[in-house]
């Protein structure tokens, strides 16, 4: 997430009430997860076990929760708790605006395009030509929608990320301050549910196909031309790239990547990034031969126990 002008590190520090570490007219551009950082962003650290990752990230400031050597080119925001106060900048520079209309008048919408009664399209939304928004979809703030879209009734574009912190008296949300992006000619069904980035885009790409009940977790980004079935849960920060086939009921952890062309039957638990252009299947997810072969086998056991009694 950019910000709209250019900050200073005195100015960063000011609006969190903290120390910092560098040139006060250090340059700050916007924030972001470790995983998209770009120079001039912020990214927040507050394990000891992550320290490193951040500060050689390609984030040139960093909000900690501990002094450390600052590298060089970098500088440090010190918080006691960095996971509230990358809430506050969110909460700033991104705050909730309310909506009071079924279709905000900041939203743009493109020749041929339409919604359905009971479609609720949100702030700063931007929806291409020829698009179709059947009824009770729900299109959140900032939301961006290419051309020829389809989107079936019931679905939900742009919800909060699934991020929370285990405090002593419960679970603190992580503020989710991203998008979604939608590109061109892309379908997708009746209720499923697509989450926003927390600072950065979670994309669905150009010809992609998704069946109803789709899950799709924050900052995700799936490829061109891919199709994805039914009741398939796909988990934050996840790359799958183009043409990838996955099946009813797959699911997958966060974080991995799944290699173009690739087939994921169905009922597979995606429990790590996989290559493309082979097909995989079961939990731990294998490639397809070698998993059903070892069913096979399986399948021989009574009988080799007859055998040796």
């Amino acid at each position: 997430m950019k910000f709209p002008k250019v900050h200073s590190l005195e100015e960063i520090a000011n609006l969190l009430n903290c120390e910092f570490i560098g040139d006060k007219n250090f340059e700050v551009l916007g924030m972001n997860e470790i995983h998209v950082v770009e120079p001039g962003d912020i990214v927040f650290v507050d394990h000891p076990k992550y320290y490193d990752k951040a500060l050689q990230s390609a984030a040139t400031i960093v909000l900690i929760n501990k002094k450390v050597e600052c590298p060089e080119g970098k500088a440090l925001l010190i918080s006691d708790d960095p996971f509230r106060d990358f809430n506050t900048l969110t909460r700033h520079f991104k705050p909730f605006q309310f909506a009071n209309a079924a279709i905000s008048s900041s939203a743009s919408i493109g020749e041929g395009t339409v919604i359905q009664p009971n479609s609720f399209v949100g702030n700063h939304v931007k929806i291409g030509k020829n698009c179709l928004i059947h009824s009770n979809v729900s299109i959140y703030d900032h939301t961006i929608i290419g051309d020829n879209v389809i989107i079936h009734a019931g679905t939900i574009l742009g919800a909060d990320a699934f991020y929370y912190k285990k405090r002593p008296e419960g679970f603190d949300q992580l503020i989710s301050g991203g998008r979604v992006v939608i590109e061109d000619n892309v379908g997708i069904g009746a209720l499923c549910t697509i989450d926003k980035g927390v600072t950065g885009d979670t994309t669905i790409k150009e010809g992609t196909k998704i069946d109803n009940q789709v899950h799709v977790g924050h900052d995700s980004v799936i490829g061109k031309k891919c199709l994805i079935a039914s009741q398939t849960g796909i988990a934050g920060c996840v790359v799958i790239e183009d043409e990838v086939t996955i099946w009813g009921q797959v699911g997958t952890t966060s974080g991995i990547t799944i290699g173009a062309k690739a087939v994921i039957m169905g009922q597979t638990g995606v429990t790590k990034s996989v290559e493309g252009g082979k097909s995989y299947f079961g939990t731990p997810i294998e490639e397809s031969r070698e998993k059903l072969k070892q069913l096979a086998n399986i399948k021989k056991i009574p009988e080799i126990l007859n055998k040796l009694k």
